[in-house]
């Protein structure tokens, strides 16, 4: 039965990363984001409980059953398979104390392949190397979420925060990310709830379960229609604007209203409010433009903010750049061509990409909500914004595909819809000037290592694989 263990240190005790490992949310912070793994159902990691995830898209997918055993408190928990892709999988997961603020991960797996050495033979060597990302994915990102929540919270205080757009990408690993971290979230749903986590609001009609808003820490405002479409027809722009109008507009006004408000309302926007500037240095002090539509959005966005901030509410306005992740968006998309050989670049040799790692926006928002006392306007994007040519120049690398040239603009909006004339087809150069003035710290400030992390392609001495596994 193949074995294979990974080890790495992590800067905590073994108490506290078992209780990152216990928090809900955990599993979310794990599942790498180029794993089509779904989680349906969780009861926890002490002995009995199973988790049930979906491997694959429909109609293809894969139900794995994983039961959870020799429970020790601070120490370890083991997962078995029941029923799933496996012939065998045992999984433990060990936190070994070092000293009394750092401790050692180790996650030793036994397995075995349908069809025994012949299955081994076939497609050993690629679970091997899956399993080497997966796993070198997982150390990373605990490792730099326990570092981070260390950061921006230092005391450990445990907070209560509502999102709106906790369904969505970065809705979900924000949510996963404050939950490891001790925090209370709360979801605000468009459809009635009876439960404890959910807050009813409807911005088409104006309902919203304002009791349920007293007395939070910090309510975080990511809803809104999404700008992916082959065509943005009137209908289409009708709602990319009043979502994210009415849903703010409602939720400050809402906020003002309380007897016991947040200390800070925290509401998205986007950099497309800087409009095409091309190789313009730019931070939040330049003057916004009001030449497209999506740069007339944001400022329509951001304006609906008012009420919090007249009653005193600390309000931020996250201008978000391009999120690089495979789970959706521009990436997933570029990604595509590169696997079949045939990568390409997008937009104009020249242009520039603000874009940002997902861990970053989120450990950003993270700062902002805990470890800040910024308002207004703050450029969510990473340090070293790059020109079209050389973001496929290294995606390429990393991917270790060639660049087969560029894509006219013609079929690209065929392919992307006009998401891409709204937004790679536009050049901007920011800098998150306030945020690093603010003492923000980058994870990912580089583009290759963001790619690297969100797309498992990790150079040999990152992999924490155990000498004495055998290959």
């Amino acid at each position: 039965m193949p074995n294979r263990t990974y080890t790495s240190s992590m800067p905590v005790s073994a108490e506290a990363l078992f209780a990152w490992h216990e928090r809900p949310g955990a599993f979310e912070r794990l599942v790498p984001p180029w794993a089509p793994v779904t989680l349906a159902s969780f009861e926890g990691i002490r002995d009995g409980q199973r988790a049930v995830l979906l491997l694959g898209k429909p109609p293809a997918r894969i139900r794995w059953v994983a039961e959870h055993a020799d429970y020790v408190a601070g120490r370890q928990f083991r997962d078995i398979q029941r029923s799933g892709p496996f012939h065998r999988w045992d999984h433990t997961h060990h936190m070994e104390p070092i000293d009394d603020n750092s401790s050692r991960l180790v996650d030793a797996l036994r397995y075995e392949l349908p069809l025994g050495r012949l299955g081994d033979r076939i497609g050993g060597g690629l679970i091997r190397r899956q399993l080497d990302s997966q796993f070198t994915y997982r150390h990373a990102t605990t490792r730099t979420d326990l570092r981070v929540h260390q950061a921006i919270n230092p005391t450990g205080r445990s907070l209560r925060i509502a999102i709106t757009g906790a369904s969505g990408m970065v809705g979900r690993l924000l949510t996963a990310f404050l939950t490891t971290g001790g925090h209370q979230v709360l979801r605000l749903v468009r459809g009635r709830s009876a439960a404890p986590d959910a807050v009813f609001w409807d911005p088409d009609t104006g309902e919203i379960d304002a009791g349920k808003l007293e007395g939070l820490d910090a309510v975080v405002h990511l809803a809104g229609e999404s700008i992916v479409a082959l065509r943005w027809t009137a209908a289409k722009r009708a709602r990319i604007e009043q979502s994210r109008i009415r849903g703010t507009h409602l939720l400050a006004d809402t906020l003002a209203r309380l007897k016991a408000p947040p200390t800070a309302f925290l509401s998205a926007s986007g950099i497309a409010i800087y409009g095409d500037r091309g190789d313009e240095a730019l931070d939040e002090r330049t003057p916004t433009a009001d030449a497209t539509f999506l740069a007339r959005v944001c400022a329509s966005w951001e304006g609906a903010t008012a009420p919090a901030t007249a009653a005193g509410i600390r309000t931020v306005l996250l201008r978000i750049g391009v999120v690089l992740t495979p789970r959706g968006g521009a990436l997933a998309q570029l990604v595509r061509p590169f696997a079949l050989g045939a990568g390409v670049q997008v937009g104009r040799s020249a242009d520039f990409m603000s874009w940002i790692a997902p861990d970053d926006l989120v450990y950003a928002i993270g700062h902002l909500v805990m470890n800040s006392a910024l308002s207004g306007a703050v450029n969510l994007v990473g340090p070293r914004p790059v020109a079209q040519r050389d973001f496929t120049t290294t995606l390429g690398r990393v991917l270790r595909r060639p660049v087969a040239g560029r894509i006219p603009p013609a079929l690209t909006l065929s392919v992307l819809g006009q998401m891409a004339d709204k937004t790679l087809f536009k050049s901007l150069r920011l800098a998150p000037a306030r945020l690093i003035d603010d003492g923000f710290i980058f994870q990912y400030p580089d583009l290759e290592s963001a790619l690297r992390h969100q797309l498992g392609r990790f150079v040999p001495q990152q992999i924490p694989l155990s000498p004495a596994s055998p290959s």
